[in-house]
């Protein structure tokens, strides 16, 4: 893994944004990794916390959109082609497609959640035909309710262990990422525990 903390020293914001734009377009970089280690490093006191989750919305918001008008524009078609090249079967992009035209919004804000769906929601919903207004309201609330979550982790983790981790470091050295990794497979755990528990409940509307 590329040092993320240096990377996020030099560029600063742009660095995440960039990042999760590109996540978000299906491409294989550290998404959330970077979400989690800008929230420790907001702890830090290295960046601001209201900073690094507007970048991460707003960066989220438009990556999606992006994928959202080629699926519009381009159609199934160019998606499989480009789908290869990130390792998306179109046994994949069947299951999204029918998810999104099944549930609508509401798969485009679960979608957010989950990892390999997430940059999935945006190119299906531009060809099953969900209007731009509905997209972009499901795809800002996703991104509003996930990013200040991600980002909170690894704010939380500095807060209640921080001082543990700087002392290990001092023996062990450099420990902060494989902190942060837990933290992030615990965070998205808990999310996809709490949407499938809320799922049923909404489908049965």
């Amino acid at each position: 893994m590329p040092d993320l903390s240096s990377l996020v020293d030099h560029w600063g914001y742009l660095a995440i944004f960039a990042v999760v734009v590109l996540g978000n377009l299906g491409l294989p970089v550290p998404e959330e990794t970077i979400l989690v280690l800008a929230g420790y490093l907001t702890w830090q006191g290295r960046l601001r916390f209201p900073l690094v989750v507007g970048t991460g919305i707003l960066a989220a918001v438009a990556g999606d959109n992006l994928g959202y008008w080629i699926g519009r524009k381009l159609g199934r078609s160019a998606l499989e082609r480009y789908g290869r090249r990130v390792f998306v079967s179109p046994r994949r992009l069947d299951q999204a497609q029918r998810l999104v035209a099944g549930y609508g919004s509401y798969a485009v804000f679960v979608a957010r959640f989950i990892t390999g769906f997430r940059f999935l929601a945006g190119p299906t919903a531009g060809i099953a035909g969900l209007t731009p207004l509905t997209f972009f309201t499901a795809n800002v609330m996703g991104a509003a309710t996930y990013v200040p979550l991600v980002v909170g982790a690894g704010y939380g983790v500095g807060y209640g262990l921080g001082d543990y981790i700087r002392r290990l470091e001092k023996t062990v050295g450099r420990v902060e990422y494989l902190v942060l990794a837990v933290a992030l497979v615990v965070t998205l755990m808990l999310l996809i525990w709490r949407i499938r528990r809320t799922a049923p409940r909404t489908r049965d509307r």
